[in-house]
């Protein structure tokens, strides 16, 4: 594995060369374990390294300690249309056009607008409908689709469809298929709608699945139970964008993307109450929602009037802001309170966050998550909670038999 660079002070200018290990082919799982709770785990505290599998997680995992979870459903976003001529068009949905929330988007009848990535597109000539019929026990299915504009990076395409009483999720769920991850280099089969899927997914809106939570079993949380760790819900919508490798060669010129967020007033007192408490993000999407929630108190302090759709994150903030240093427990004070000021029992918006090393955690003091890309965000992130410990713990893992990415292993970090 490549050295750590020296630390920078200006997280900007980190190299992503120096976040790369080398990830064999044979070491990426592209099929689940036979059991969730079967994969093996990889637990770092205090610069030490321990074995386990999933099924023995709660023993790890400190008394009293939070754990949160991301609850976003994954849908079946890739929609394959054949052409009169006999050509196939694929057609994968990235989020809803317009300002339109993902649950409104999802529960739309009759039509719908969405943001979508088109695989061969320069076969679909202008003004040409596609049309996809699916035979159903109570009538055939039909959905259309046509182009409305082409955009930087992707299209607006608008589907409509018959019956029009169905809402759009469950036309997705008739007519799609799960958008598996591209680096698993196989079609879906029918055990991936289950097993690419958390046991509890809730709300329709990802186009990947938050992979930490998918190792979690009933007898888990039965056992966490026993223990008194207390489990609290996020939602963050997974995008497309999870899979964008960091083609530059600093951090600086790479553009997150934003994911939608959604975190109930109640999840959030709970997280005020368990400061004192070991807090742990289950998956690199829970902790960037969840470190979000920091960002957005300090917003509401300097701008105590700020509106709802000006209240988001950018990537760079953390690092930009100007205002004097805000502890924690004021930042998450103000974020109720400015939320009990405009009648919100949920806050919803957009977080584009990126965790690099020399960000500070506010909020999380530990990880579960899966073994990540090379020279990846999400490796990045790894490596702002544990530092340098990064490369001990993949060697490790590729010294050891360990599964990486979606369907692989994964591992406990404690934050230095």
């Amino acid at each position: 594995m490549q050295q750590l660079a020296a630390f920078i002070m200006d997280p900007k200018n980190i190299s992503i060369a120096d976040y790369t290990y080398e990830l064999s082919e044979e070491r990426i799982a592209k099929l689940p374990a036979p059991e969730r709770d079967s994969s093996k785990l990889l637990i770092y505290q205090n610069d030490l390294i321990k074995e386990d599998i999933y099924k023995n997680i709660a023993a790890h995992l400190p008394e009293n300690a939070l754990l949160i979870f991301n609850n976003t459903k994954v849908v079946e976003a890739r929609i394959l249309f054949q052409k009169p001529s006999g050509g196939q068009i694929e057609i994968f949905c990235l989020e809803p056009a317009g300002t339109i929330d993902i649950s409104s988007a999802m529960m739309a009848q009759q039509k719908t607008q969405w943001k979508c990535l088109v695989g061969g597109a320069s076969k679909w000539k202008h003004g040409q409908i596609l049309e996809k019929r699916i035979p159903k026990k109570e009538g055939t299915v039909i959905l259309r689709a046509a182009i409305v504009q082409k955009e930087a990076g992707h299209f607006i395409i608008e589907f409509s469809w018959e019956p029009a009483m169905l809402s759009f999720a469950e036309l997705l769920h008739i007519a799609g298929l799960i958008p598996l991850p591209p680096y698993l280099n196989r079609e879906a089969e029918p055990t991936d709608v289950s097993r690419y899927q958390t046991i509890y997914a809730k709300y329709d809106g990802s186009v990947a699945a938050p992979t930490a939570g998918l190792h979690f079993t009933p007898y888990i949380f039965s056992q966490l139970d026993q223990k008194k760790i207390k489990r609290n819900h996020i939602t963050l919508h997974v995008g497309a964008g999870t899979f964008k490798p960091v083609k530059t060669e600093t951090i600086s010129t790479h553009e997150m993307h934003a994911e939608l967020i959604t975190v109930g007033i109640d999840t959030i007192e709970n997280i005020l109450y368990h400061l004192d408490n070991p807090i742990i993000a289950v998956g690199t999407t829970s902790a960037r929602t969840i470190e979000s929630l920091y960002w957005l108190g300090v917003k509401t302090i300097s701008t105590p009037d700020i509106n709802s759709d000006q209240l988001l994150i950018h990537q760079w903030d953390p690092y930009e802001t100007t205002v004097q240093k805000i502890n924690t427990i004021e930042a998450l004070l103000s974020l109720l309170e400015w939320m009990k000021k405009n009648q919100l029992k949920q806050i919803s918006t957009k977080t584009a966050l990126l965790i690099v090393p020399g960000y500070e955690y506010k909020i999380i003091n530990g990880l579960i998550t899966n073994f990540h890309q090379p020279q990846s965000t999400l490796l990045l992130l790894v490596a702002a909670l544990i530092g340098e410990g990064w490369k001990q713990v993949y060697r490790h893992a590729l010294q050891n038999d360990f599964r990486f990415l979606s369907y692989g292993d994964g591992c406990l970090l404690f934050k230095k």
